[in-house]
């Protein structure tokens, strides 16, 4: 028990201290995540709002599989990717593979199918009427979409909040496609893992508070989301 706490300590004073490798693996982490989260942002608030509101040809199987998809474990995406990455790879000539652009692809992968399953049901969750009384006062099609966005923001929100936390907190995916290599690739996942092999585990603790604090943060936002959500339901 003086052991963990010792070493729970060096890991606060590790933190306060402002380790540069340290806190250069938290900015890796949140780099590739929200750059992740923003390419897949918009595509797939897109891709959800047409699957609510078109019927196509098709349209319940492209629902099937973006639900599927979520199941899919990170390790998984993580191996095609890398056989797709790799110099025997048909995208090997790009020379992706073990780099940041490479992390980046595979955690959009990964939020991707959450953002669009979020988002479709929030808009299947939205009156109705919101489009036609926008297309009614005159509003353009990009117009009526964002007055719809804004009428579900709390549930977008609360996709967006979800995605970031799936990302951020994997590791499969980046340990193979990123390599874990240090000062460019290395995250807070990848790092944990490392330095708990390695048996040191004062950097994997303090990386693990920095993950808590995060978690802690994302869910008291997305709990205040859906509450809001709620409150303005039983308002309208």
């Amino acid at each position: 028990m003086t052991e963990l706490w010792q070493t729970l300590l060096q890991a606060l004073a590790q933190l306060a201290s402002g380790d540069d490798q340290l806190w250069g693996i938290v900015g890796v982490s949140f780099s590739v995540s929200l750059s992740a989260l923003l390419i897949a942002l918009l595509p797939a608030l897109t891709l959800g709002f047409v699957l609510a509101y078109y019927q196509f040809p098709g349209r319940w199987i492209a629902i099937s599989i973006l639900n599927s998809l979520l199941a899919v474990p990170t390790v998984v995406v993580g191996l095609v990717l890398y056989m797709l990455l790799s110099r025997a790879g048909p995208l090997g000539d790009y020379h992706l593979l073990f780099t940041q652009p490479a992390m980046v692809i595979g955690q959009i992968l990964l939020c991707f199918p959450l953002l669009v399953s979020m988002s479709l049901s929030a808009f299947q969750a939205a009156d109705q009427r919101v489009l036609e009384t926008a297309r009614t006062l005159g509003a353009n099609r990009w117009q009526a979409f964002t007055t719809l966005l804004f009428e579900v923001r709390f549930a977008l929100m609360a996709a967006v909040v979800t995605a970031f936390g799936r990302i951020i907190a994997e590791v499969g995916c980046a340990m193979m496609v990123g390599g874990n290599i240090l000062h460019h690739t290395r995250n807070i996942t990848t790092a944990i893992a490392l330095e708990t092999g390695k048996g040191e585990f004062v950097q994997g603790v303090a990386l693990g508070l920095v993950l808590l604090s995060l978690s802690l943060v994302l869910n008291v936002s997305l709990g205040w989301m859906q509450s809001n959500s709620r409150v303005l339901r039983q308002a309208s």
